[in-house]
């Protein structure tokens, strides 16, 4: 589709993610919640729904699903209560899902996203709690081609809803969205966001109209998009469909649509469901939800540095760029250590260099997490302070990093057993600086005539001639004084 057609309409987006609570049981009964067991096996009367069993609420979900809220600057309310959300599906053994429909834990929060170097503010409409139903199981069993099979395991596992305002324009939006939310979601611990296992899913509402036009068009619902990248494609493709099938005269249909990954396209599943189509009524086994003021002040005060704070402070605390903030505060543990090596003696910039150009590369080379480095913080802190005291060479601090990686040496062990320190006298640094002015006479003119640019290709031409073992501040100082004779 041209970008003319594309300009001429104007994208709406919003997000609802639901979000696996980190809680070893379920919300409602007392069975674990780890994945990967054996089909059917983390199940109990209570989340098969027996007749006869009563839930009751696990207040650790309705924690970590305060402090969910409380980093996305939502406002948790004083009383919440649960409904039963009526539907039948072969996953869901009750009839019915709890959830919060009409007063739910927390409303109106927002987080800031950062896109095309701008920052902007999404809007979040509610975040309730609710539990998980089980899993459908198409593939991979003697009669999957005429039979369905069904795991409960997942059934009354607790997720908190997060419902985003139609603020976002544009699947770059979106994406910059969800990454920001699964970002704090994981600084916070409320969840270990991994979609390969289902604990983060996300359902996008997309719509498009006329630009400068002030409704909204007729939305379409896309689910199954259980990672990012099939996010981003599956907005794309539906914008496009939504405007192919205006600008031929046709019209959107208010439908539910999956993401067919292997086809590249959208799907109909069912035509929408209107709020009043699930029957909500109040749980009549589950008393509302009473957040004490203490209690909320109190879950508000365990919250960590979020990473917006975080990045902040390293900036100007720290003295590195925005960009390497970005980095480095990607994840928490990837934060702590760059904490950690600066704290050990490091400055900021250094360690933030080292980090993005050594340290990470290798990490990623050898599928590593920065939990698991080779290289402790200490160890890669006194790395950093070598080569800016000028004791190593940036070229043999990078042998030395290899080193370390490796071995787990320590930089103090390998340049002392491998003869690695600046070795070069100060009367061999002026022979050779003296040798590259000689060769090169057009140069030195350049330089006198106010080219400082020059002097770096003889530092240049001087480190090389020492084979980098010279100390690169007193090259930088002898080269000056002999060009300047």
């Amino acid at each position: 589709m041209s970008p003319e057609m594309l300009a001429k309409y104007e994208v709406v987006i919003g997000l609802e993610v639901h979000a696996q609570l980190l809680t070893r049981t379920k919300i409602f009964c007392g069975c674990s919640t780890r994945f990967g067991d054996a089909p059917n096996s983390n199940v109990c009367p209570v989340c098969l729904g027996l007749p006869g069993t009563l839930p009751v609420l696990n207040k650790r979900a309705v924690e970590m699903g305060m402090r969910a809220a409380l980093a996305l600057n939502c406002t948790v309310h004083d009383h919440s209560r649960f409904a039963r959300k009526n539907y039948f599906y072969p996953d869901l053994p009750k009839g019915y899902q709890i959830s919060q429909y009409e007063l739910p834990l927390a409303t109106g929060g927002w987080i800031e996203i950062e896109h095309k170097g701008e920052t902007k503010r999404i809007g979040i409409t509610r975040l309730h709690l609710e539990e998980d139903a089980g899993k459908s199981l198409h593939d991979g069993f003697a009669q999957s081609d005429e039979k369905t099979y069904v795991d409960f395991n997942r059934c009354g596992t607790p997720l908190s809803e997060i419902v985003s305002e139609p603020d976002m324009r544009s699947p770059d939006e979106a994406y910059a969205y969800l990454t920001t939310l699964r970002q704090i979601l994981l600084y916070t611990g409320v969840s270990d966001c991994n979609m390969e296992e289902g604990s983060l899913r996300c359902d996008a509402n997309v719509s498009v109209r006329l630009r400068g036009a002030k409704e909204f068009g007729t939305k379409v619902e896309v689910k199954n998009l259980n990672s990012f990248r099939y996010l981003a494609r599956a907005l794309e493709f539906e914008i496009e469909r939504h405007i192919g099938v205006l600008e031929s005269g046709g019209r959107i249909s208010q439908e539910t649509r999956l993401w067919n990954q292997s086809a590249g396209r959208s799907e109909p599943m069912r035509s929408k469901e209107k709020a009043h189509d699930y029957r909500y009524f109040p749980e009549p086994d589950l008393l509302p939800v009473h957040v004490s003021s203490a209690w909320r002040e109190e879950v508000r005060r365990s919250l960590p540095e979020l990473p917006s704070a975080k990045r902040a402070r390293f900036v100007s605390a720290l003295g590195i760029t925005a960009y390497d903030a970005e980095v480095l505060t990607d994840t928490q543990a990837l934060a702590d250590y760059f904490e950690a090596v600066v704290k050990a003696g490091a400055p900021g910039k250094g360690a933030a260099n080292w980090m993005q150009t050594e340290l990470l590369r290798r990490l990623n080379d050898s599928g590593k997490e920065i939990s698991a480095s080779p290289v402790s913080p200490a160890a890669l802190a006194e790395l950093v302070s070598l080569v800016e005291s000028g004791k190593i060479t940036g070229a043999v601090g990078k042998k030395v990093f290899a080193a370390m990686f490796e071995s787990g040496r320590t930089a103090g062990e390998i340049v002392a057993t491998e003869g690695l320190g600046a070795q070069v006298s100060d009367s061999a640094i002026e022979q050779a600086a003296r040798e590259v002015v000689a060769k090169n006479a057009d140069n030195v003119a350049k330089f006198k005539s106010g080219n400082e640019g020059v002097f770096k290709f003889f530092v240049g031409q001087v480190m090389r001639a020492t084979k980098g073992q010279a100390n690169p501040q007193a090259v930088n100082e002898i080269v000056r004084k002999v060009l300047s004779e």
